[in-house]
This record gives C-alpha cells, sequence and structure tokens, in this order.
C-alpha cells in the first residue's frame, strides 16, 4: 500500500494540473478576446465584434472550470497539508488575501460587467472591462506566484516557533524568483490563448463545406489573429525561460542538474544530452546522445563553462541539511524539460509557417487539410507543455516543500490516513474527470453552434426590460 506522503502528493498534483489546465486558459484567451473587441473599437468592424462575443463564450466556460478547481485545490491544502499550512501561513495569508479580495474582485466584477452591458454602455467603455478583465486575471496569477517563488527561493522570513513568519514583505516582492515564473507563466498563457483560437478554427474550418460565409470568414479572421498572438506568446516564452534557467544554476542548482540527467560533473565546455536515460536506482546515466557546447551556451550564454553534477551537490546539501536523499525523480524531470522545450519550438514554428500561409496574397493554408489538422492538433500542445513545466518547477524541489527548510515528510496533516487519502483521490479523480466531459462537451458544442447561430439568437431574444425606467409602471 502506498504510504502517506506517496498519496498526499498524488492529490496535491492531480488537483493542480488540472486546475493549471484552466489558469493559462483563461488568461490567454481573455487577453485575445480584449484584443479581437479593441480591434472592433478601432475598425468598427462587425466581424469583430462577433468574434468577441464568440470567442467570450468559449472563456467564460474556462473561467466557471478554473473557479470550481481552484476551490477544490484549496480544500486539499488545508486537509493533506495542514502542519505546511501552518509552517507557511504567516508568509501566505499576505498575498493569497490581496488576490481573492483585489485581483479575483476586479476580475469577477467586470466580468460581469462585460457580460451584462452590451447595449447599454458605449464601445470604449465596454471594450475596458474586458482589458480589466485580463488584467485582474493577471494580477491572479501574480499573487499566486509570489507565494510560489517564497518556496523555491524563502526570503523575507524570520524562522520563529517552528514556523516561517513574514518581517518584509518588501522582499517578497522583490524575490527574483517571482519574476522569472511570472513573465514565464504570462508568456505561456498568451501563448496558449493564440493557439487554443487558432487550433479550434481550423478544427472548424476543416468542416468548411457545412459552415456559412460568416462563421467562415470569422473562423479565418480568428486563425490568423490566434497564430499572431501566439508567435509573439512563443518567442516570450524562450526569452523568460531561457532566463529562468540561467537563474536556476545559481537558486537551484540540483534541479537544473536533473532536467539534463547530470550525475557527474560536466565537462568544460558542457555538451548537452539530447537524449538518455538514467538509473535512479544507481544515480547513472545508462545511455546519453550528447551534442558539444551547448550545455555551456544555455548555461552561460559562453562556449566554456562546466555545471556541477547531482552526485556532487548531493554530497554539499548532505553537509549543509543533514542525511537524506537529494536527488530528484531524474527521469521524469529530464523528459518533462524536454517535452516542455519541444513543444514551444514546435508552436513557434507552426505559427511563423501559419501565417506566412495565411498571408493575404496567397492564403493556401485554408485549402489545405493536411496544414488545417496541423494547427488543429496543435490546441492540445499548450496543456502538455504547461503542465511539463510545472512538473519541472515543483518535482525538482525535492524533497522540500519549501527549499531548505521544510521538507515534505514534514509537511502532510497529521490526522490523515491511507484509507481517507485513497478515498479523496478516487472522488477527485471522478469529479475531475466529470469536470473535464462537461467542459470539452461545452466547448465542442459552442464550436458547432458557430457565431451565426449566436447571431440569430441575439436577434430573438428581448431586451430585458429596466424597472426604473419611467414608462415601466405607468397605466
Amino acid at each position: 500500500m502506498m504510504d502517506i506522503v506517496t498519496l498526499a502528493r498524488f492529490q496535491f498534483a492531480m488537483t493542480t494540473i488540472f486546475h493549471y489546465f484552466f489558469v493559462p486558459f483563461s488568461i490567454g484567451v481573455a487577453l485575445v478576446v480584449a484584443i479581437m473587441e479593441t480591434m472592433y473599437v478601432i475598425k468598427k468592424d462587425e466581424n469583430y465584434k462577433k468574434m468577441t462575443k464568440f470567442w467570450g463564450n468559449i472563456f467564460l466556460l474556462s473561467f466557471a472550470v478554473g473557479v470550481v478547481t481552484g476551490i477544490i485545490q484549496e480544500f486539499q491544502f488545508g486537509m493533506n497539508w495542514s502542519a505546511y499550512s501552518r509552517f507557511v501561513g504567516d508568509i501566505f495569508g499576505a498575498p493569497l488575501a490581496v488576490e481573492a479580495l483585489l485581483a479575483f474582485f476586479l476580475e469577477s466584477t467586470f466580468l460581469g460587467l462585460w457580460m451584462f452591458t452590451w447595449q447599454r454602455v458605449g464601445p470604449k467603455l465596454h471594450v475596458s472591462f474586458m482589458w480589466l478583465v485580463t488584467l485582474g486575471s493577471i494580477l491572479s496569477a501574480f499573487w499566486i506566484l509570489v507565494a510560489n517563488s517564497f518556496m523555491q527561493h524563502p526570503t523575507g522570513y524570520t524562522y520563529r516557533n517552528g514556523r516561517a513568519e513574514m518581517n518584509d514583505f518588501g522582499a517578497l516582492l522583490k524575490n527574483p524568483q517571482v519574476w522569472y515564473e511570472f513573465s514565464h507563466v504570462i508568456m505561456a498563457a498568451i501563448l496558449m490563448g493564440g493557439i487554443l483560437i487558432a487550433g479550434m478554427s481550423a478544427f472548424r474550418l476543416l468542416k468548411k463545406h457545412t459552415l456559412s460565409e460568416l462563421s467562415t470568414s470569422i473562423f479565418k479572421k480568428s486563425l490568423r489573429v490566434g497564430l499572431g498572438i501566439a508567435l509573439f506568446g512563443s518567442l516570450g516564452v524562450l526569452v523568460t525561460g531561457d532566463m529562468q534557467m540561467q537563474a536556476l544554476v545559481e537558486d537551484q542548482p540540483m534541479k537544473f542538474a536533473a532536467t539534463e540527467g547530470l550525475y557527474e560533473d560536466s565537462d568544460d565546455p558542457a555538451s548537452w544530452t539530447a537524449v538518455a536515460w538514467m538509473d535512479e536506482a544507481e544515480h547513472e546515466r545508462v545511455f546519453g546522445i550528447h551534442v558539444p557546447y551547448v550545455l555551456s551556451i544555455l548555461s552561460y550564454h559562453s562556449l566554456s563553462g562546466g555545471v556541477e553534477g547531482m552526485e556532487s551537490l548531493n554530497e554539499s546539501l548532505t553537509a549543509e541539511y543533514g542525511d537524506d536523499n537529494y536527488f530528484p525523480p531524474v527521469n521524469a524531470m529530464f523528459w518533462s524539460f524536454r517535452i516542455m522545450v519541444g513543444f514551444g519550438m514546435l508552436t513557434l514554428l507552426v505559427s511563423m509557417v501559419g501565417l506566412f500561409f495565411t498571408r493575404q496574397k496567397s492564403p493556401s493554408l485554408y485549402k489545405k487539410p493536411w496544414m488545417l489538422w496541423t494547427v488543429g492538433l496543435m490546441t492540445f500542445a499548450p496543456f502538455i507543455a504547461n503542465t511539463c513545466g510545472w512538473l519541472v518547477t515543483e518535482l525538482g524541489r525535492y524533497p522540500w516543500t519549501v527549499y531548505g527548510m521544510f521538507k515534505m515528510e514534514d509537511s502532510v496533516s497529521p490526522n490523515v490516513t491511507p484509507a481517507s487519502l485513497l478515498f479523496s483521490n478516487i472522488v477527485y479523480f471522478l469529479l475531475f474527470g466529470g469536470l473535464a466531459v462537461v467542459m470539452f462537451y461545452l466547448v465542442v458544442r459552442e464550436l458547432r453552434k458557430g457565431p451565426d447561430q449566436q447571431e440569430e439568437q441575439e436577434k430573438e431574444e428581448e431586451p430585458a426590460t429596466d424597472p426604473f425606467d419611467g414608462g415601466t409602471f405607468n397605466e
């Protein structure tokens, strides 16, 4: 039977991964919708308004599911990780309170205004609501990452009474890890928003013989807008990811070495391992394909420079913190990093090529099913890449919940049992599975309805009567 720590970790991973499907989804699609409505305000083209409303429905679905999964994630923190919650409660209290009371309030309030004021306010004011929703979602991510960054690089605290107590709120905000994580996460969200819109549009254009002229035009516009945003996000992800990995060489060298499957200290210059498999029990690499100089370039932007291996780092950590196994799950780290980077590069390539083949002079992509299939299948890439990125971030901190301060085995609630954790894992898995099926069904239904059916529905609906209208109660 699995032990309590393993079951608790599995539940944390399951709830967080599923929730994280929808965080960058909501941020990215909200930004795309805001850009589309801005284009409507500037160009006065009604098609952009229809695009905004149509993709706005997809955003609302992701927002709703994201809220539900976020609540479940917070619940399992208190249930399974009470010792950890007590340890970091004084640190996490401020950023999480600001996230709930300011950022989420801003996001949800202006989302309501955006939904219900299409006919009641001017276009310029209305588009500002969606930009404020986008800002609120980005701020929510920022404050969550302030808390997460403390786990990666503790700062601004005093260790007292067996707890980490905050003594400098400004130090939490100035934590360099915050800005590396935040910039990378937001760029990944922008990439995701763009490629989701482009991918879903491509899937619909594969059925263009069943689409109206209006829907075909809107999906073509959406695909090109999505690819442009995805290209920007892809470039941003590569730049911010490079900055974050260089910081890891100094802050968390064990995590960096694990992503490279490097047990022994590297040569100088260091070779990069493209493909490998590690024997984690024996702490050795079974095989590997190496590319000279590349690891030095990635680590230091130089043709020289070696990287310390996990064996040496484990000895240093043992001397500093005592005997323990400080080796993270190396194969998972190694391959998660490469899958994440691989999909990032693939998204960049598809975005560039897609924009070229949808240019006004020769929009050949729309006529070639294999190209549409390629863009369409990219819809799933950000979910995989973001999950792999999260695994690298969290697994690489093993065995710590708070790096260098608090270990996983000390973080679990003292009153949980393997049976209760197994039961809650099954319940959460079924719940998340049900939510996934419902979300997929609703998104597909919206896509099949198309923008033209939405327009017909709006024409049939009578505007709501204002009870405070002067003529409402006149006889």
